[in-house]
This record gives structure tokens, sequence and C-alpha cells, in this order.
């Protein structure tokens, strides 16, 4: 009868345990995050996301104005062009991110590319930049959208940086200059997968 008591008692705690360690395991985790080592992500999450309006991007040849209406309901793949140079870094990121959109398979459709221009540059020069590239959307930004750009990247824009933009026209992410292709394909693919729009 005693055994039978004794291994009541043992269940009892057992079962409290089994409710309250999880809880206090949370309440611990929420009350200190930097307990938190695992990063999931490989670029940096822009937070606040940085809004845009569709109207503050202005197509920089013919083929981009005209096609200008891509850029609705797609995650765009932004590479950001802050001089009046696309030097080798730049370049390559353009390459890079060519690459990357080829990558992802079936999930390509969801996406599209694009690169930003932020000063003024003479079409024949730019045009060298991408002459290898048709699909490519070139843009012109407003300068709310350069502030923007700006504040993010607290004034300083190197070359060959890239940014992630969602379909509603939220800058969420950002990647240093020589970024990973399959670690920007990597946290791309996991925005997909749980993404209801685009």
């Amino acid at each position: 009868m005693q055994n039978q008591k004794t291994k009541n008692h043992l269940l009892i705690i057992v079962l409290f345990g089994m409710t309250v360690i999880p809880f206090l395991i949370a309440w611990g985790l929420k009350e200190h995050p930097q307990l938190l080592n695992g990063q999931t992500n490989h670029g940096q999450l822009i937070t606040p996301p940085q809004t845009t309006e569709r109207g503050d991007l202005t197509g920089f040849d013919q083929f981009s104005i005209d096609n200008m209406a891509e850029l609705n309901g797609h995650w765009l793949l932004v590479n950001v062009i802050p001089n009046g140079d696309c030097n080798e870094v730049c370049l390559e990121s353009i390459h890079k991110t060519k690459q990357l959109r080829l990558m992802l398979n079936k999930e390509l459709t969801r996406t599209r590319r694009m690169v930003i221009v932020l000063k003024e540059v003479a079409p024949e020069v730019a045009s060298q930049w991408w002459k290898n590239d048709p699909t490519l959307l070139r843009v012109k930004a407003n300068d709310a959208v350069t502030q923007k750009i700006t504040a993010i990247r607290q004034g300083n824009i190197p070359d060959g940086m890239l940014l992630l933009m969602d379909p509603l026209g939220n800058l969420m992410m950002q990647y240093e200059p020589g970024f990973d292709p399959y670690n920007v394909k990597s946290d791309l693919m996991h925005l997909l997968r749980i993404s209801q729009i685009g």
C-alpha cells in the first residue's frame, strides 16, 4: 500500500513538472533573449522594415519603364548602385543575383531582380553594366527611397550591397558586399515557404 502511495506522489510530481518547467523555460528565454544563440538567417534583418511605394521608383530605361508592373506582387532581389560608377564589386553582386535567381528553381517565378541607381548616370554608361542581362529591371529611386537606404546603412552605402524587398514594398533584409548567394538563397527560400504573399 505504501509503495502505491509513493508511486502516486511521484506521478503527481512528474505531471506538475511537465506543466510548469516548459512555462519557466519560455519565461526565462523571454526575459533573457541573449541566451538564444541560434540564428537562422544569414542576412541582417532591417528593423523596422523600411516601407517604399512603387511610385518612389521609376524606370531607368525603356525596357524597365515598360515592365515596372513586374515589381508588383514579387519578392525582389535589389542591387544598389550608390555612385555614378558600378565597379567590379558592384558588377559581381549583380551577376550573383542573376545566378541566385536561377538557383531558386520552381520558386523563380515568385521573384524578380532589380537594380536601384541612386545617382545620375548617363544611359550609355549604365547600359554597359547590364548589357548581357536583358531581364534585369533598372530603376531610379526618388529622394525618399535614397534617404531610407542611407538610414539603413547609417550614411555609408557600399558598392555591391544587396537588399531583399517583400511583395508589399518593404525593405526587410540586407547583405554586405561579397555576400554568398547560397546564404541568400537559404534565407529567401525560408521566406518564400512561410510567405502568404508573392
